[in-house]
C-alpha cells in the first residue's frame, strides 16, 4: 500500500507539552509543529476570554451568595423604614377617623346643645403651604412617599388646632350653660293657683274685636285684674311701652341668648328700661289694656328674632301631667282675647 502524503496525516499533540508535534505518515515519524505570531495572539485571546468568562460567572456567584455587609444592612433599613411608613399611614388614618367622630360630635350635639353654630369649615380646613417647603424632602427614591405623609400630618396638624378652638369655644359654652339655663323662658308668667284659664293658644284664632281669622302669636293667660306677673328668665328689661291699641300697657325683656319675652296689656309696670331682673321677679300686674276683650296677660317668646310657641318652655315649675294638660287647653282654644 502506498504511502498517505504528510497533508493528509492526523496531528498528534501532547495536552501539557509545551512543544507541540505531528505525526508524518510519509516519514512515519513526530515533526515539530512551528506557530506563527498569530497562532500565539488567538491562542492568547481564547485564553483571556476564557478567563473573563470565568472571573464574572465568579464575581455573580459570590455577591448573589456572600453579600457584602454593608449592603445587607442597608438593605435591611430601608426595608424597616418603608415598614414604617406605612404603619405610620395606617396609624394617620385611625386619627383621621377619630377626629372627623369627634368634628361631628362637636358640631351637631355639643354646640347643639349650647344653640351654637358649626364651627366654621374653612377654619377647619385650612391650607397646608406651597411646594416648597418639601423641596429638601426632594430627589430620593421615596420622596414622593414621604412628601405625601408629611403633608397628611401638616393637615392633621392644623385640623387638631381648629378642633381645640372650636372645643375652647364648647367649653366657655358649658361655664355659661348654669347662666344660660337660668335666662331661657322656663315658667309661666302667671303662678297656677291665679289663673283662671288659658283663653288662647298659639296658632290662628278668631280675632275677638275684628273677627276674622288672625295667626296669634302667643298665649293668652286669664286672669283677674292685678293679678301678679312674673320674669319667666332672667334678663334685662329691654321696653316698657304704652298704647292705646294693640298689646297696651307691655313690657319685653331680653335674655340674652337669642330670646327675648313680652308682656301684654298690663295694668300696671314696675320695672324700668334697663333693670336686671331674675326669673320669677314680679314686674306687674294683669289687665286688660290695648286691644283686649278681657283682663289677661298676652305672652310671647321671641328666639332669633322670630315668635315661637311658647308653651314648648313651661318646664321648669310644672309637673309632666300639668304641662300635658297645658298643651290641651293651649290647642283647644278657638278664640283670643286680644
Amino acid at each position: 500500500m502506498a504511502p498517505m502524503p504528510a497533508k493528509f496525516a492526523t496531528a498528534s499533540t501532547h495536552p501539557m507539552a509545551k512543544v507541540k508535534y505531528k505525526f508524518n505518515p510519509s516519514s512515519l515519524s513526530f515533526e515539530r509543529i512551528r506557530l506563527s505570531l498569530r497562532d500565539y495572539f488567538f491562542t492568547a485571546l481564547r485564553y483571556l476570554f476564557a478567563g473573563v468568562v470565568f472571573a464574572v460567572i465568579a464575581v455573580v456567584l459570590f455577591l448573589s451568595f456572600f453579600k457584602d455587609p454593608r449592603l445587607r444592612t442597608a438593605e435591611r433599613e430601608n426595608k424597616f423604614l418603608s415598614s414604617q411608613l406605612e404603619h405610620h399611614n395606617q396609624e394617620l388614618d385611625t386619627i383621621y377617623s377619630i377626629l372627623t367622630d369627634l368634628q361631628r360630635k362637636d358640631d351637631e350635639v355639643y354646640r347643639s346643645i349650647f344653640g351654637a353654630k358649626p364651627y366654621p369649615e374653612h377654619l377647619r380646613k385650612s391650607g397646608v403651604g406651597g411646594s416648597s417647603r418639601y423641596q429638601n424632602l426632594k430627589g430620593y427614591e421615596s420622596s414622593e412617599a414621604i412628601i405625601e405623609t408629611q403633608k397628611r400630618i401638616s393637615r392633621l396638624q392644623r385640623t387638631m388646632v381648629a378642633q381645640s378652638k372650636s372645643l375652647e369655644e364648647v367649653f366657655e359654652l358649658a361655664k355659661k350653660q348654669g347662666q344660660m339655663l337660668q335666662s331661657i323662658p322656663a315658667i309661666q308668667p302667671v303662678n297656677n293657683k291665679d289663673l283662671t284659664r288659658i283663653a288662647s293658644g298659639f296658632g290662628m284664632r278668631i280675632h275677638p274685636i275684628y273677627k276674622l281669622m288672625k295667626m296669634h302669636t302667643g298665649l293668652d293667660f286669664t286672669a283677674t285684674v292685678g293679678t301678679e306677673i312674673y320674669a319667666t328668665g332672667d334678663g334685662v328689661i329691654q321696653s316698657t311701652e304704652s298704647k292705646l291699641s294693640g298689646y297696651g300697657l307691655h313690657v319685653i325683656i331680653s335674655h340674652g341668648y337669642g330670646y327675648e319675652t313680652l308682656y301684654g296689656h298690663m295694668s300696671r309696670i314696675v320695672v324700668r328700661p334697663g333693670e336686671k331682673v331674675k326669673r320669677g321677679q314680679l314686674i306687674g300686674y294683669v289687665g286688660s289694656t290695648g286691644t283686649s276683650s278681657g283682663p289677661h296677660v298676652h305672652y310671647e317668646v321671641i328666639k332669633d328674632g322670630e315668635k315661637v310657641n311658647p308653651a314648648y318652655y313651661f318646664f321648669n315649675d310644672i309637673t309632666i301631667a300639668q304641662y300635658e294638660d297645658l298643651l290641651q287647653r293651649a290647642e283647644n282654644a278657638t278664640q283670643s282675647l286680644d
